[in-house]
């Protein structure tokens, strides 16, 4: 597991000002955080940042995927990962990730399981990926701003709209390497 690492004093500010919510830690491939920057910054200088993604599994092998709001910059409209965002400056991956699950989801109480960090590179994004599993039937709330819907989805449902613009490409990306560890938690 890579945790993330920040220096005693705060890190310096690379880019422009930002307001606090939205300063992102800027790491190396090891966790150390080296810089602090505002989330576009970041994404527009595609500097390597921390974001935490969540897998919800239930016990019949169905993904619970998030359909994102046509208010997000990014992808509007496209099937997700449960939950997923960016690490806030000063947060870990765990704080994070009860974080983003409350506030997309109202998913509180959950045992997540660690399974890897990786790094994804696309569209502008460069991202270490602390990715985490949960195995459940959740009472599960989207906010209807940045998540419109969710429903779990089938394998063979997931496999039949892969590759043609139902799902995003982080999303394709994580279900390709990580599908068989996912399931291996059943």
């Amino acid at each position: 597991m890579i945790e993330l690492v920040y220096p005693m004093d705060p890190a310096p500010l690379t880019g422009p000002e930002a307001d606090a919510s939205e300063t992102v830690p800027v790491v190396d491939p090891n966790g150390l955080v080296i810089a602090r920057a505002a989330r576009d910054h970041a994404h527009e200088q595609e500097l390597l940042h921390p974001v935490v993604h969540l897998q919800i599994v239930d016990r019949y092998s169905r993904l619970f995927l998030q359909h994102r709001s046509p208010n997000k910059a990014v992808f509007p409209g496209r099937w997700d990962v449960a939950v997923g965002g960016h690490v806030a400056y000063g947060e870990y991956y765990q704080e994070a990730l009860f974080r983003e699950a409350g506030e997309e989801l109202g998913l509180y109480d959950f045992n997540p399981q660690y399974l890897d960090n990786y790094l994804f590179e696309a569209d502008g994004d460069h991202e270490m990926v602390g990715l985490y599993v949960t195995v459940g039937a959740f009472d599960l709330h989207p906010d209807n701003y940045e998540v419109s819907e969710g429903r779990y989805w089938t394998l063979a449902e997931i496999e039949a709209a892969m590759g043609k613009d139902v799902f995003t490409p982080a999303f394709e990306h994580e279900y390709a390497l990580y599908r068989d560890k996912i399931l291996a938690l059943l």
